[in-house]
């Protein structure tokens, strides 16, 4: 059953007040003020009100200044005026100063009254729904704002280095020099790889839609191993994973993947050079239809003051090791995705833990 509209009528005179309420009270949700000032305390205390019948004249204050205060403070809400009175003075002053949607004359009758709630919501809902795309075009713009910026430092950024880098190599004939440069050569390279795969990630979470099937932990575990072992022996990483699962789990495998991948990638990025214990452990457990995953490091840590930033598109919390300010917003969209959930524990110095849930689908 849908909610019943909320609307709220002022009025001095409490006989109007009942009648009006007893008229629509089985049809809306009616709210009724007998001044000003409950009229604001009732709009504080129900943000969900959308029509807001008036009084016009009121003892105090008239129903152009109440419409004219509440116009900044709560102007969500349709203003219709009801009055006896239609001098011209009125009608512009509640135009202006009010911004009223609609005039009903008093005596007011019930079909009156239907119509202009009919009308006001219709009003209401369609302003809903372009505060909603406002908000969504400019946080696209925003967005685009960060990616054009992003674009020209990590896209351009490892160009150049491979540009520079093939112009000494037209100067150099030393074997070992040129060695050399293909090296950072390789380095520019992978940067602007990784860069290009995130982006692709960030798309594909944006427009993809789930592909539910049963999850093998363990695959998931075998596949990241290989992967990160070449990275951990040679630097001297030790690299720990355990998985407790005996029950069936259900979920989408890529999604789910591209979270515990980018997590691991992040703690092995920034583990800390000068430690001889190095260690990055990846722990997962599911129980009762939730997988609960534990990705702890004893790396460089996270400032206090950016772990509410480090989901952010673009973000980078280090500027030891360059990202591409891709992969934890990745990880956060993911987890939307999956209706699942992230905390993050860190101590500068000392290491970071990630603890993910997601819920079997």
């Amino acid at each position: 059953m849908p909610e019943k509209i909320k609307i709220l009528y002022v009025d001095d005179e409490p006989e109007n007040l009942v009648g009006f309420k007893a008229a629509l009270r089985l049809d809306y949700q009616i709210l009724t003020a007998v001044n000003v000032p409950q009229a604001i305390g009732f709009l504080n205390e129900h943000p969900g009100i959308r029509i807001i019948f008036c009084d016009q004249r009121m003892p105090g204050k008239t129903g152009v200044d109440f419409f004219e205060e509440i116009r900044i403070s709560h102007p969500l809400p349709v203003r219709i005026m009801l009055t006896a009175y239609t001098d011209v003075e009125s009608i512009i002053d509640a135009i202006n100063k009010g911004n009223i949607f609609r005039f009903v004359k008093k005596p007011w009758t019930e079909a009156d009254i239907i119509w202009a709630i009919a009308e006001a919501d219709k009003f209401y809902m369609a302003n809903s729904m372009l505060a909603v795309k406002n908000d969504e075009l400019q946080k696209a713009y925003n967005e685009l704002n960060k990616f054009a910026y992003s674009v020209s430092h990590d896209i351009r950024g490892p160009l150049s280095g491979i540009l520079g880098a093939i112009n000494l190599a037209r100067l150099i004939d030393d074997v070992e020099e040129m060695r050399e440069l293909l090296f950072l050569m390789e380095k520019s390279v992978v940067k602007l790889d990784t860069y290009v795969l995130s982006m692709h990630d960030y798309y594909s979470l944006q427009r993809g839609e789930l592909k539910i099937t049963e999850i093998n932990f363990n695959e998931i575990i075998d596949e990241l191993i290989a992967i990160h072992t070449i990275s951990s022996i040679p630097n001297n990483v030790t690299f720990k994973t355990s998985v407790k699962q005996d029950e069936v789990f259900l979920n989408d495998v890529a999604p789910l993947k591209l979270i515990i991948s980018n997590l691991l990638s992040n703690a092995f990025k920034y583990l800390d050079k000068t430690k001889t214990d190095k260690s990055v452990e990846l722990n997962i457990e599911v129980k009762k239809g939730i997988a609960t995953i534990y990705i702890t490091d004893n790396g460089i840590g996270i400032l206090e003051s950016h772990l509410g930033e480090i989901f952010n598109l673009f973000f980078r919390s280090n500027s030891l090791e360059v990202g591409s300010g891709f992969g934890l917003y990745n990880v956060k969209s993911a987890l939307v995705k999956l209706n699942g959930n992230i905390e993050v524990n860190s101590v500068l110095h000392q290491g970071t833990t990630f603890k993910v849930t997601i819920p079997s689908i």
